[in-house]
């Protein structure tokens, strides 16, 4: 009898059992392409809002603020889409992407859910009649809105991605789209953890270049505050940097994680001395915020003073985590 080291051919061609998972594909698929269009509907409510504000109302931001939030709606609208196909049609792929942005959407869920029913209460006390021109919000009427917030986030952030997740990790889903696609394809290269810092960072890099349009190109550096061409120039080098470790991460090169881990320790360092000497208001001044805006940030407090700070080193110190946690699959590769 033939055989491949000891285990029967008839055996070893054997297929791994699993449970075909292709109609839940199609039903996540589905469900993920009304997502990319809720998304890509929030572009002309953003607009449509905007424009049809009154001129000259105190503390309206100006129309170029927006244009970041429409950006990002624009792309994660088509990546939607795209995945969600990808999904319908089993791609390795996309199951791969999907694991990836399901997995992001939960994190950076939980940690927004955190820090908006640590400060939501805060700004409904702060809805008075002093403020807002109207009566103060009763205390019943604070417990629903909480309650209705609670509800809210949870569903859209915890709940949601947490399903997402569940069903892209399963073996079942995997095994289904290997065997319905038996094409290797380019996620297949690189290691899920990896493959999520460099999209990520892929995504991060073209981004950092509408800071000099929308946000006249300030940026925090050691103590004091880029703007103007030199930040403007900050952000394209940033970019350059986020771009080619994109690149060097998928290709699983330690001078990609070395790259990142650097930066990330510089912007932790600069973001903590610029932020122990001054106030993050200052920040938004230089950036065109309307002085109405500013007082709104002041009062809430999350953005304004040491809170901004601490809050930039909670976001900052798990990732640093993180990249360590992939420092395993990159180096025993070298």
């Amino acid at each position: 009898m033939d055989t491949n080291q000891g285990v029967p051919l008839a055996e070893s061609a054997l297929p791994i059992p699993y449970k075909d998972r292709y109609a839940g594909l199609v039903v996540f698929g589905i469900f993920t392409v009304l997502l990319g269009c809720l998304s890509a509907l929030f572009i002309p409510l953003m607009l449509a809002g905007r424009l049809a504000a009154p001129a000259g109302v105190a503390g309206q931001p100006p129309l170029a603020s927006i244009v970041p939030a429409m950006i990002v709606y624009g792309i994660l609208a088509v990546a939607l889409i795209w995945l969600g196909i990808g999904s319908i049609m089993a791609r390795r792929w996309a199951r791969a992407l999907l694991l990836i942005f399901s997995w992001s959407w939960l994190v950076m869920g939980v940690l927004v859910s955190i820090f908006m029913m640590i400060f939501l209460p805060k700004i409904l006390a702060d809805i008075s009649a002093g403020a807002s021109g109207q009566p103060a919000m009763p205390p019943e009427a604070r417990v629903v809105m909480m309650v209705t917030m609670a509800v809210i986030f949870g569903g859209i952030f915890v709940l949601m991605p947490a399903i997402w997740t569940f069903f892209y990790s399963s073996r079942h889903v995997k095994v289904t789209c290997d065997a319905r696609d038996p094409v290797t394809r380019w996620t297949d290269a690189c290691p899920l953890p990896v493959l999520g810092l460099s999209a990520w960072l892929a995504f991060s890099a073209p981004t950092l270049l509408i800071t000099p349009v929308v946000g006249h190109g300030v940026m925090p550096f050691f103590g004091t505050f880029l703007s103007g061409i030199s930040g403007g120039i900050f952000c394209l080098v940033m970019s350059c940097v986020w771009g080619y470790a994109a690149w060097a991460l998928y290709k699983l090169k330690p001078q990609g994680w070395w790259i990142i881990f650097i930066a990330i320790i510089a912007i932790l360092t600069s973001t903590v001395i610029t932020f122990s000497t001054h106030d993050p208001i200052e920040m938004y001044r230089l950036m065109g915020y309307p002085e109405e805006q500013i007082a709104q940030i002041k009062k809430v407090g999350l953005l304004a003073g040491r809170s901004f700070g601490w809050l930039c080193v909670i976001w900052i110190v798990p990732l640093l985590g993180y990249l360590w946690f992939i420092r395993k699959f990159i180096f025993r590769k070298s």
